[in-house]
């Protein structure tokens, strides 16, 4: 019960509605991605900023660092990789030139990869007003290991890029040259 003597706020009803009410907000803003990574790099300057000048929780700034890492990877990664295509029954990326067009799908979509990133830096954020999670360690080591560990991983996902012919990437849609070639045709046709 509450202070008022109702009970309904404390029920599992309500805390289905309160998650409904929210994933309603989150539907509502899926078409607006600017807006929507705009917020993101609002929050993550915040916590860079918090970072910064605290002068800490450089633990937390590091497992963030492999957290997003890890979405990264699932982010440019086919959700059905063509190296183990044989397991699956799904759709597959096309490996030789003969193969029927597939579009490219993601393992974790945009909107996921936006969501779990924005958490995470929540998350992070709240845990600098937690001195426990405040470990003392020399920040370079970590920064550069970080840095190792990307600079692999992501050589790693461009070969496989490379390999199995596939760019996670689209801007816009696709132009072709028939036109041009067409009209220069016609303009050749008239005396």
């Amino acid at each position: 019960m509450d202070i008022n003597g109702d009970a309904s706020s404390s029920t599992p009803s309500s805390a289905v509605t309160k998650f409904q009410s929210f994933q309603h907000f989150l539907d509502k803003t899926t078409p607006f991605l600017l807006y929507r990574w705009i917020a993101f790099f609002f929050i993550a300057l915040l916590y860079v900023v918090r970072v910064y000048l605290v002068e800490g929780f450089y633990v937390i700034s590091y497992a963030l660092g492999i957290y997003i890492l890890n979405l990264l990877i699932g982010f440019l990664s086919p959700q059905v990789d063509p190296e183990f295509q044989d397991l699956s029954d799904g759709p597959t990326l096309p490996t030789r030139e003969t193969d029927e067009f597939r579009p490219f799908v993601r393992r974790v979509p945009e909107f996921k990869f936006w969501y779990s990133i924005t958490k995470a830096f929540c998350i992070a954020f709240v845990l600098t007003f937690f001195s426990a999670f405040d470990v003392p360690v020399f920040w370079p080591i970590l920064l550069f290991y970080w840095v190792v560990l990307f600079a692999l991983t992501m050589r790693r996902q461009i070969r496989h890029m490379l390999k199995y012919k596939y760019v996670p990437f689209s801007f816009g849609k696709q132009r072709y040259g028939g036109k041009k070639a067409a009209s220069s045709e016609s303009e050749d046709l008239l005396p």
